[in-house]
């Protein structure tokens, strides 16, 4: 959608704020994060002055004028990359993403994401988000976390399922279950880690247990079941666990923080699992390499269930681990 609209604001909509009466206006046509982004870069006018406060209060007989540009070309190129497609129709597509493929282009991974694969597969089928050209994704998984993503192919999709996620299905069908191998094991069997997360003091990209009081303190929940857990060390405590992890809520490496918070990090976890390297060399002499060369975080996003943003219908999508977690997984067997 493109092109310039006008409109006036009625008696009933006076103190509306500016965003949430356009979007109304404009339907399914246009995503309210494109639609604010629109705002900010001065592409709605009141007379001859743009306005860029999303949040302005609207006044009765006021007119308002959209300006809505053609979608700019993708900065990131397409490539023929392949995806392990698991389904797709006009709004959406389903893939089993690898471990190593990097979601968004970032400095250092400029190419080879899974957004230049995207470009190359669906080509103009793609969102347009914020007037630009690209894969709607609404939501992520980390360049070494395995398993099941939905990525939006138009503006009316990438809106609806951005707000289920957003919601973290509080109030509708979403659902998504990980698998995680961990060192040691809770002594639970099932429980809730709820813990609010923020930035980590050392780095900037990482994150961290913080106090709920803190600026920068996210709500994050996560719910496990533990489902085997494997061998005993000499004080009779198991070694591994398989545990499934459900999120309540979304945050940056919630499981990775959370698993370690409660002194079981994730195998092969370099950033939060550091302090139990050592942890391999007490295993086995016939394991201690397939576990010690573990290259990754050992978590798979096995399951994600949503409703389709046009039909309604529940849609469910389940994945089993890729080879190296399933021989990660054999090797602990033998414990």
């Amino acid at each position: 959608m493109n092109g310039r609209k006008a409109f006036s604001v009625a008696p009933e909509d006076a103190g509306e704020r500016l965003d949430r009466w356009l979007s109304g206006r404009l339907g399914a046509s246009v995503s309210r994060s494109r639609l604010q982004a629109l705002i900010r870069a001065g592409s709605v006018m009141q007379g001859e002055k743009p306005v860029t406060e999303t949040k302005l209060k609207i006044a009765e007989g006021e007119v308002y004028t959209l300006l809505i540009p053609e979608a700019a070309p993708a900065e990131p190129e397409a490539e023929a990359i392949s995806l392990d497609v698991l389904f797709e129709d006009d709004a959406l597509i389903v893939i089993n993403k690898p471990a190593g493929l990097v979601v968004h282009p970032a400095p250092g991974n400029w190419s080879g994401t899974l957004v230049n694969a995207l470009l190359h597969h669906c080509g103009d089928s793609l969102s347009g988000i914020g007037g630009v050209r690209r894969p709607g994704i609404v939501h992520r998984l980390d360049r070494d976390t395995s398993g099941v993503m939905v990525v939006a192919k138009t503006d009316n999709a990438h809106r609806i399922l951005s707000e289920s996620f957003a919601d973290h299905g509080r109030s509708g069908d979403l659902e998504r279950a990980y698998i995680a191998l961990v060192w040691g094991a809770p002594e639970r069997m099932s429980g809730t880690i709820n813990a609010p997360l923020g930035r980590h003091a050392q780095s900037r990209t990482l994150r961290a247990v913080v106090p709920a009081g803190r600026s920068d303190a996210r709500h994050a929940v996560t719910r496990y079941q533990v489902q085997q857990r494997y061998g005993t060390d000499g004080s009779g405590k198991a070694f591994a666990a398989k545990v499934e992890c459900r999120l309540e809520t979304g945050r940056t490496h919630q499981i990775r923080v959370h698993m370690a918070h409660i002194g079981h990090p994730l195998i092969g976890d370099a950033d939060y699992g550091r302090a139990f390297r050592t942890k391999v060399n007490r295993l086995p002499e016939d394991i201690r390499p397939t576990v010690a060369a573990f290259p990754r975080q050992a978590l798979h996003a096995r399951l994600l269930a949503f409703r389709h943003p046009e039909t309604g219908d529940l849609m469910r999508f389940e994945a089993e681990p890729p080879s190296d977690m399933m021989a990660l997984t054999k090797a602990l067997d033998i414990l």
